[in-house]
């Protein structure tokens, strides 16, 4: 019973970062599983497949009636991503497990950075389009604004806003579908190494893979922000389906019932999580995300490192 109410108050609590920042279940999940409920490493990056598995299933029909999948792309994606989930699992459950925590520890240091280089950007962003409008300096009056990216993502980035006057911007400025010229057109060969690529992070490491999803589908296959958002999810859905499947025959179990309250609490933190991003500036979140993750980062290098 002890441990039920723990997974529900660790998953709520996870539920509510996710929800907040608007990102970090999956990449959130396997330390917290590992040091605060006390999962085997192998263990915990299993469940974390479930858990990410049961939230794109949760977010993707609400993409889909929005428009915001591109089914034909997405599947095509998601299979070549097979590959490399189905490689990443079973590789995964070969390596020791200090070993696996300490470059899951190296993952997560490099996305803080990712995310700290991109909060700067947005800062500078924000600021030059307060500016622009004829505020220099009033920068942190900007109109609130709301994220849109889904927690399973782990995609804090908030590129597609929705602003005071109901347009939906990119930075400020309105969405348009990212068409790459037709130097720099997508190739079989990028989108096939962007994908395994995904897939492996996903299968070997238990983790959404948002964080590389979403940005791939813009620059390898063209899609506009948004609708890379939602195509991310049915992408999520078949490589950590596939990540799970390659597990069986392998000695990793899962603990079904924390694993499934720890889902059910994530859902309801992420829902009393998500108001108390209404009036953040998108920066704000971003670079909020990057001090978690560079603190979580230290706390699973040091425990497995040092201790």
């Amino acid at each position: 019973m002890e441990m039920v109410l723990l997974a529900v108050a660790v998953g709520i609590g996870v539920g509510v970062v996710v929800g907040a920042l608007g990102a970090g279940g999956g990449i959130l999940a396997v330390p917290v599983l590992v040091f605060l409920l006390g999962m085997p490493p192998h263990q915990a990056t299993a469940s974390s497949l479930v858990i990410v598995l049961i939230t794109a299933l949760v977010s993707l029909p609400h993409h889909a009636r929005n428009g915001n999948v591109q089914w034909r792309s997405g599947l095509v994606f998601a299979g070549v991503s097979v590959v490399g989930a189905v490689l990443g699992s079973r590789l995964s459950a070969l390596v020791p497990a200090d070993v696996l925590l300490t470059l899951f520890g190296v993952l997560l240091a490099g996305v803080a950075v990712a995310m700290l280089v991109r909060g700067v950007r947005t800062r500078r962003a924000e600021t030059a389009e307060a500016a622009a409008h004829g505020f220099p300096g009033e920068a942190d009056t900007i109109a609130p604004i709301a994220t849109h990216d889904d927690p399973v993502l782990d995609q804090p980035g908030p590129d597609t806003v929705e602003s005071a006057d109901g347009i939906h911007r990119h930075h400020g400025t309105p969405e348009l579908p990212h068409t790459p010229p037709p130097s720099s057109s997508p190739r079989l060969g990028v989108v096939i190494a962007a994908a395994t690529v995904t897939g492996f992070l996903t299968g070997f490491f238990g983790v959404g893979g948002g964080f590389m999803v979403v940005p791939m589908l813009v620059l390898a296959l063209g899609l506009a922000m948004r609708r890379a958002s939602g195509t991310s999810l049915l992408v999520m859905v078949i490589a950590t389906a596939a990540s799970l499947l390659a597990r069986l025959g392998t000695d990793v179990q899962i603990d079904w019932p924390v694993t499934l309250i720890f889902a059910a609490g994530s859902a309801l933190g992420g829902i009393l999580g998500g108001p108390l991003s209404a009036r953040a500036r998108p920066s704000t979140l971003t670079l909020l995300f990057a001090a978690l993750l560079t603190g979580v980062s230290v706390v699973t290098l040091v425990e497995t490192l040092l201790l």
